[in-house]
């Protein structure tokens, strides 16, 4: 079988850290970024899977940052590059509470920067690869008909969904797969202790359902089981 190569960026924790585990389980060649220049949980992967795991810097955030990553990968080509963002605020704050800077700080990381991201980084993907983002069920508009809070995160990954089906009508003859991932409830610092989904049980499914889209185009809203998230 052909090597497949992925680019995750957001991998120091959580489902971005899981999902490189698992990709380079499945004998993948991973490219894992992290915004500290030495991150100690990328490095003992790297450790355990010798020659597969390649370790860079980028906050998306930050532009320059951003480009810098790009010319470094010149030549690269990746079947999949997947954009694990994500930052919250209080659960129950509501619209009316939240401060203008942490709303332009969650519309900033979860939706802007991403989608920037893959702007840039198309070129990188080989021509049928996979361009995917990390959202979440709480972005559908459709199951969000009862108070769970998180207003303003649920808002932000509303926007993600949007640019990227933006982005897909943009590029109506684009061969690439275009994902958006809804990982479920999962026990990270976002989503809490009392959350339903270890990481591994969320990553594991997200990697099945990567590798089962692999190749078919189009634009997607899948949850860890691959089924389609309302929008």
């Amino acid at each position: 079988m052909t090597t497949r190569h992925a680019l995750i960026i957001g991998a120091s924790r959580g489902i971005g850290f899981g999902l490189v585990e698992r990709l380079l389980e499945r004998k993948w060649q991973v490219t894992a970024t992290s915004r500290r220049v030495d991150d100690s949980g990328l490095a003992e992967l790297s450790g355990r899977f010798e020659g597969r795991l390649h370790q860079e810097r980028v906050d998306i955030d930050l532009e320059d940052q951003v480009a810098a990553l790009h010319q470094r990968l010149t030549g690269s080509a990746f079947d999949l590059i997947l954009v694990n963002a994500g930052v919250t605020h209080d659960r129950w704050e509501t619209l009316a509470e939240v401060s203008t800077e942490t709303f332009q700080r969650l519309m900033l990381t979860n939706a802007l920067s991403p989608m920037r991201f893959i702007e840039r980084f198309q070129d990188r993907a080989t021509s049928t690869g996979t361009l995917a983002v990390t959202s979440s069920g709480q972005g559908s508009i459709t199951n969000n008909t009862r108070v769970t809070g998180w207003e303003v995160y649920r808002a932000s990954k509303s926007a993600l969904n949007q640019l990227m089906r933006s982005y897909a009508a943009r590029h109506p003859q684009d061969p690439h797969t275009l994902l958006l991932l809804a990982p479920g409830w999962v026990r990270t610092e976002l989503g809490g202790p009392e959350a339903s989904l270890s990481v591994e049980q969320s990553t594991a499914g997200l990697a099945d359902v990567i590798e089962a889209q692999a190749g078919r185009g189009g634009l997607q809203f899948l949850d860890h089981s691959g089924q389609t998230v309302p929008w």
